[in-house]
């Protein structure tokens, strides 16, 4: 599979200009348009169809942040498939909480307490997840798969969190 920071030329970054990727995107857009290409034989049109798909991959991946961070964090084989990565207990003790609370909700007051209760956390995360980039957009050697490790944690705890939003929208729905 291309790598699509080679592929636009970047270096690796959480961090990424998006009017300068807007612009590589279109640039590459044009050059592997397939209609240019029409007369070429079989093989080429073959070539330049898999360029502009990995053209519209790589742009769709680099300019969204939660795929972007787990791009990277796959680049670096962190996210494995069936990877047993364990989360903090304290969170997972505080998510469960928050899943018996939402059981037991019977009013917007009670409903509107969780979701500020989440909208705290996500800022915690956030917050952590800012730290965790900062720290790995040095590229010191020594610091980089601390921070690795560490957004990789923060990104499963949101998707985490994001399964319990979706719970809280469908409670919400009832009131």
């Amino acid at each position: 599979m291309m790598n699509y920071f080679e592929f636009y030329n970047i270096p690796e970054s959480f961090i990424i200009d998006q009017a300068a990727l807007k612009i590589k995107f279109y640039e590459l857009s044009k050059r592997y348009h397939p209609d240019f290409y029409a007369n070429e034989d079989e093989a080429k049109q073959q070539e330049i169809l898999e360029l502009s798909t990995v053209n519209n991959k790589a742009f769709q991946v680099l300019s969204t942040p939660s795929k972007l961070i787990e791009y990277i964090l796959q680049q670096h084989n962190l996210l494995l498939d069936g990877d047993k990565h364990q989360l903090d207990p304290d969170f997972l003790m505080e998510m469960m909480d928050i899943n018996e609370a939402l059981m037991e909700v019977e009013d917007n007051s009670a409903l509107n307490k969780i979701k500020t209760q989440l909208i705290d956390i996500e800022k915690q995360l956030n917050d952590a997840l800012q730290a965790h980039i900062a720290e790995y957009e040095i590229h010191n050697t020594a610091t980089l798969q601390k921070a690795l490790v560490g957004i990789k944690d923060i990104y499963l705890r949101q998707k985490y969190l994001l399964r319990i939003k979706d719970s809280l929208n469908t409670f919400a729905a009832r009131f």
